[in-house]
């Protein structure tokens, strides 16, 4: 049998790469320190890595552009916002303040009819000021109860010049007829007074005329205005005309605030029915 020959051929013999690696301080090599963690690619600023969760916009981050601001709860405002504009029946004292109103005249109908002129215009001037201060007592608005003794005064100084007790009702009469004038002229003028005094009040312009509907029903409440201030001068300018003191003066009170109020109740009626239809057109 021939003998296997020997393999002769040169192997080469790599050389190791750490092997002229200078040790690590601790008594090792380099390559044989603790292997560090692997390092995770980071995605380019903007872009979110898959599967990470995006920020709950809820919750504010510290000075990131989507960071919201803690609330703040119900904003307060000032008390000029919160106060509500005063209605035409605050601006009359309430219904404290109209029945308060009537107090002087039904008290110089009383006196009159039971004494004589003088002591009725006195007991008449009397129960105005003792309404001003029962109002200053409450803290109530006196604004009306300043009105009415003015009115007051007014009717007492005309009924002591002309020395008749129906003298008296004269200024109310005189001016119940310059309202009925006024508001017929500003019907046929087309600027209907109910509308104007309205929208003035509240602040809200003179543009409500642009629009027919509420400039025919503005002209309607004024006429209903006109023809209450013309039944109060044809039915106590007859009354006054046949010198009947006491029926004028029950007819002052009758024909005041209930029909004023009645006047007050189809304006109303009538401006928001139109309100509604130009709203639904």
């Amino acid at each position: 049998m021939t003998e296997p020959h020997p393999d002769t051929t040169p192997t080469t013999r790599l050389p190791r790469i750490d092997a002229g690696a200078p040790a690590a301080p601790g008594g090792r090599r380099r390559d044989e320190t603790r292997p560090t963690e692997p390092m995770t690619a980071r995605p380019p600023a903007g872009v979110r890595a898959l599967g990470a969760r995006a920020p709950d916009a809820r919750t504010p981050d510290a000075g990131g552009p989507n960071a919201e601001l803690p609330d703040a709860g119900p904003s307060v405002e000032g008390p000029e916002a919160a106060r509500r504009a005063p209605t035409l029946m605050d601006q009359m004292g309430g219904t404290s303040g109209i029945v308060a109103s009537t107090v002087p005249v039904a008290v110089f109908v009383v006196v009159n009819v039971i004494t004589s002129l003088r002591p009725a215009l006195y007991a008449a001037i009397a129960a105005g000021v003792l309404v001003m201060v029962w109002r200053l007592v409450r803290r109530d608005p006196i604004q009306p109860a300043i009105s009415g003794l003015i009115g007051v005064g007014i009717c007492a100084w005309a009924a002591n010049q002309t020395g008749e007790a129906r003298g008296f009702y004269l200024p109310g009469l005189l001016y119940s007829g310059f309202l009925a004038l006024v508001a017929l002229v500003s019907v046929i003028a087309r600027w209907p007074l109910a509308g104007v005094i309205w929208h003035g009040i509240n602040g809200h312009g003179q543009q409500w005329r642009s629009d027919r509907r509420l400039l025919r029903a503005y002209t309607w409440a004024t006429g209903i205005w006109a023809l209450v201030f013309g039944l109060r001068v044809v039915v106590q300018g007859l009354l006054y005309d046949a010198n009947a003191e006491n029926a004028l003066g029950i007819a002052r009170l009758a024909m005041g605030y209930p029909l004023f109020g009645a006047a007050i109740l189809a304006t109303i009626l009538i401006v928001r029915r139109a309100e509604r239809t130009a709203t639904a057109a």
